[in-house]
């Protein structure tokens, strides 16, 4: 009988015992799983979590998920609301992305006298 140990990157521990056949086997079968999860295409790449980087719409997208806009607020507001969180935009970076939400109908906004109020 053959016996063969495999420890992955976790800690996990797999030991294997059989035919010199049946381990070769196994040991074949665990790394064409690992190198499914490393997709091989001109090189390695391995695969990451998928993070949500911190662009004002995906910002924005939380504020939203988070219940701020269930009160109507303006411009202002939403910039100074990014900046205590500690992403610093101008108001002109922001109106654009605001308006490709509106678009999306994730958010809305409303006219209140010479000002825009944005609202979920």
């Amino acid at each position: 009988m053959t016996k063969a140990e495999i420890t992955n990157k976790d800690g996990l521990k797999i030991v294997v015992e059989g035919t010199p056949q049946e381990v070769a086997m196994v040991i074949e079968q665990v790394k064409s799983q690992h190198l499914k999860k490393h997709s091989i295409s001109n090189g390695s790449k391995v695969e990451r979590k998928k993070e949500s980087k911190a662009t004002p719409t995906n910002l924005i997208m939380e504020f939203i998920d988070g219940g701020f806009f269930s009160k109507p607020k303006e411009l202002g507001a939403i910039k100074l609301a990014l900046e205590e969180q500690g992403h610093y935009y101008p108001v002109t970076s922001l109106s654009p992305t605001l308006i490709r939400l509106i678009r999306k109908k994730q958010i809305r906004r409303i006219r209140d006298k010479k000002r825009w109020l944005y609202v979920n």
